[in-house]
Order: structure tokens, then C-alpha cells, then sequence
């Protein structure tokens, strides 16, 4: 079954699935964050150095939410502000997230790994 926010998968394909949840410029960065800074506020992931849009920062934090990559939790009732975290679904995306970086560092000469000197 398909919706507007969950569009029918282009194919059974592993890789174009993914690719449909993942592969926009940003989902991949914001789980990055979490699965190295832990779990974040809204701004927190707003000032990444790569210098998300508001407005594209919370559409993937909605859309990663819905298909179970990561949760939120309210911190503050007035005005309503979310702390974000990756569920173990999200969590699983470390070995992904390691071997673009292996492959950056490898190929794209001035790519370091996050975290490192």
C-alpha cells in the first residue's frame, strides 16, 4: 500500500529501496550525527557543518521517524521542542555509513573520517 509520504517502491530491489529512503542529500548526514553525537535536539543538527535547510532538516526528521530509523522524544512542553535518537533500525546503518567513509577517505583526497584529527 502507498501513500504520499510512503510512494510505492520503484522495484523489489534491494539497493533502489534503500536508495529511496536514504539517498537524498541529506537522511544519510543526520543519521551520521546521531550515530556519532547520540541523540540530538533540532538545533543541535541544525547547525551541522554541512548547513542543513530548516525546512529540508525537518522533512527528514519526519520521513526518518516514519519509516523507523529514528525516534523522538519530547524535552520541553512549551514550546513543544523534540530530542531525536536512532532506533536499533538506524543503529544498524553503522557498517553502511563506515564503508562510504572507508571508500571516501580511500578516493576523495582531503576526506577525513568524522572524529578524526
Amino acid at each position: 500500500m502507498s501513500s504520499a509520504r510512503n510512494p510505492a517502491p520503484r522495484s523489489d530491489c534491494a539497493i533502489a529501496g534503500t536508495l529511496d529512503l536514504l539517498g537524498d542529500r541529506w537522511s544519510l548526514l543526520i543519521v551520521r550525527d546521531l550515530l556519532f553525537r547520540g541523540e540530538l535536539r533540532f538545533a543541535d543538527l541544525a547547525t551541522s557543518a554541512e548547513g542543513v535547510p530548516t525546512n529540508t532538516l525537518a522533512d527528514r526528521l519526519r520521513r526518518l521517524e516514519e519509516s523507523g530509523i529514528l525516534a523522538r522524544r519530547p524535552y520541553s512542553e512549551r514550546p513543544r521542542r523534540y530530542q531525536y535518537r536512532l532506533t536499533e533500525r538506524g543503529r544498524d546503518l553503522a557498517p553502511v555509513l563506515d564503508a562510504i567513509a572507508t571508500w571516501g577517505v580511500t578516493h576523495l583526497p582531503g576526506t577525513r573520517r568524522l572524529g578524526s584529527p
